[in-house]
């Protein structure tokens, strides 16, 4: 007699269908936006040998974000199709280091992207920030050199703990004071949630900070500039930034709130509409943040607008 699914499992399988299929749809979207920019922008380090600072960033964050993306989706991938592949060694030990370290990494190179407009645009008379403007161009390799070491820190980290829990769960049937495992095992998660927390919230807090100085500054000089009847194309520009920065400043939020939402989830291990909806999010913001950023950067934005013109037309003719 042949086995019929139930309805529980039927809705658990369309459950893990919809989510497969969303994240799959963003870090495709995803995957390309920020493919376009590296792409570009390499070609641009090319042509011209050089790349000045904000070109910079703007490359390594696309470049990261791309693998980042590739490497987070074959992560839920397996979790959702083939969990038991993430328990063959070291496959899940390599997949979690390496996606914490591209996490980070995207997350530290956007916080060095808002400190460096920050710098770079803002207008304060403060002697110290004087200085870190002319500085701002040596600054930005030394920046990103930390950037990537303290990725690769908690990188390592998140590999050591990988492979403790994967051995303990190994050898947990073996073991007979298994509340002693437990207690060492939460502590050892409890470093991981503190580790991930706090490299979460000093990149947020570098992308606030730098936001709502550049913020003060750009509204500083737009209400004196209404205040001196100056109303033309430079105040159209500086409102555009109001509302970019503005922008950003939401994302960034919500995106931290996110980050830390998944942090309490896998603590919890619970999974809900909400769990869905978080991750949605999070393998919605790098692209969606990117693309922001392209039609922030009118080269960008003219080159992108003509290849799609160019898609467009190819399909039309067709």
């Amino acid at each position: 007699m042949e086995a019929c699914d139930s309805p529980e499992q039927s809705n658990v399988s369309s459950y893990i269908a919809t989510i497969v299929a969303i994240i799959t749809f963003e870090t495709l979207a995803g995957m390309w936006i920020n493919a376009f920019i590296a792409s570009m922008l390499c070609m641009a380090w090319i042509k011209r040998k050089t790349l000045n600072s904000n070109e910079k960033i703007l490359m390594l964050l696309g470049c990261s974000r791309f693998w980042y993306l590739c490497i987070a989706w074959v992560h839920s991938f397996l979790s959702a199709t083939y969990p038991y592949y993430l328990h063959v060694y070291p496959t899940l030990e390599l997949v979690i280091s390496i996606y914490a370290f591209l996490n980070h990494f995207s997350l530290w190179v956007s916080a060095c992207l808002c400190v460096f407009y920050c710098i770079k645009i803002a207008n304060f008379r403060n002697s110290f920030f004087i200085y870190l403007k002319v500085k701002i161009d040596r600054i930005v390799p030394w920046l990103l050199l930390g950037s990537v070491v303290l990725s690769l820190a908690i990188c390592t980290f998140a590999y050591d703990i990988a492979e403790y829990l994967h051995s303990k769960k190994g050898n947990s049937t073996c073991r007979g004071n298994f509340l002693e495992e437990s207690i060492k095992m939460e502590e050892h998660l409890f470093n991981v949630y503190f580790i991930y927390g706090f490299g979460y919230a000093a990149s947020f807090t570098a992308v606030i900070f730098s936001a709502l100085l550049l913020l003060y500054s750009l509204w500083r000089h737009k209400r004196n500039m209404q205040t001196n009847s100056m109303k033309d194309l430079s105040m159209d520009a500086h409102i555009k930034a109001i509302k970019t920065i503005l922008s950003f400043l939401i994302m960034y939020s919500i995106n931290f709130i996110c980050l830390i939402l998944t942090i309490i989830y896998s603590a919890e291990k619970k999974e809900n509409a909400m769990v869905l909806l978080v991750f949605v999010y999070l393998y919605a913001f790098p692209g969606i943040h990117s693309l922001v950023l392209i039609f922030s950067n009118p080269k960008l934005e003219n080159t992108l607008l003509r290849i799609l013109s160019f898609v467009k037309c190819k399909i039309c003719m067709r």
